[in-house]
């Protein structure tokens, strides 16, 4: 058994790694840091490949499924990805850009190659890694939001077309909410609410992805949530939001 995850190095990437090597699966581990993907390496029972990329180069995305192909893996996580806070004409547009390749880009070619991978072998799992950010407009990080409610609604209808094949491929989206994790160092913002810890989510993540789950939730908190949002209107969402994001600066 192998599972390939993007952006193992901290968080939840890191997190499901250790969990499914754990369980038996080698790895194949994907990043720009080579020294902390070896530091990752060193600390896991199965063996674990380690490739050097940067995914918000597009030729990078096409280099490490090349590198890949001709192996047999079962799973394939697209975990990599980062956030900026601050108001939208604020934040530097070349950050902005590097944000859409990793968090759209990067995940739409990976998405595209390995689903055809796995539909050619009529098995396989994907699990793409979005956030409780894409169930909603999000002004103040609203670049981030919109990326993840990319990643959201493209995975719902590869899904939908998977099912309407009859095909075995499963793909699922990951949408936790606060996360203890670097994200929000990088992201430069901080929670008001209690985040999570990452080890239960990515636990609870592969858990339901192998069981098929096409939107998997963590936390009673924010799957309840995610109901009451349908009753609110847009504008009441967009107050709630900004809300929100403001008390994270």
């Amino acid at each position: 058994m192998k599972a390939l995850i993007t952006g193992a190095t901290s968080g939840i990437g890191r997190d499901m790694a250790a969990l499914l090597s754990h369980m038996g699966y080698d790895l194949i581990i994907a990043s720009r840091n080579t020294h902390k993907m070896k530091q990752v390496q060193k600390k896991l029972p199965t063996a674990v490949e380690i490739i050097t990329v940067d995914l918000c180069c597009a030729e990078d995305c096409y280099q490490l499924y090349e590198a890949v192909k001709e192996q047999e893996i079962d799973i394939v996580i697209n975990n990599a990805g980062f956030g900026a806070f601050g108001p939208f004409s604020d934040i530097a547009l070349e950050k902005e850009l590097d944000m859409i390749d990793l968090n759209i880009k990067a995940v739409h070619i990976l998405t595209k190659l390995f689903i055809k991978y796995f539909k050619e072998r009529n098995k396989g799992y994907l699990l793409n890694v979005a956030s409780s950010a894409a169930f909603l407009p999000g002004p103040l990080m609203a670049t981030y939001y919109a990326t993840k409610a990319y990643v959201l609604r493209l995975t719902e209808a590869v899904r939908k077309e998977l099912e309407k094949e009859g095909s075995a491929v499963k793909i699922s989206v990951l949408c936790p909410g606060p996360v203890d994790t670097a994200f929000c160092e990088r992201a430069n913002v901080s929670f008001q609410l209690k985040g999570m810890k990452s080890k239960r989510v990515a636990k609870y993540a592969i858990e339901k992805m192998l069981k098929g789950q096409m939107i998997i939730i963590p936390g009673k908190a924010m799957q309840l949530a995610r109901i009451g949002e349908r009753f609110l209107p847009e504008r009441a969402l967009l107050c709630i939001a900004y809300h929100i994001q403001h008390k994270k600066g």
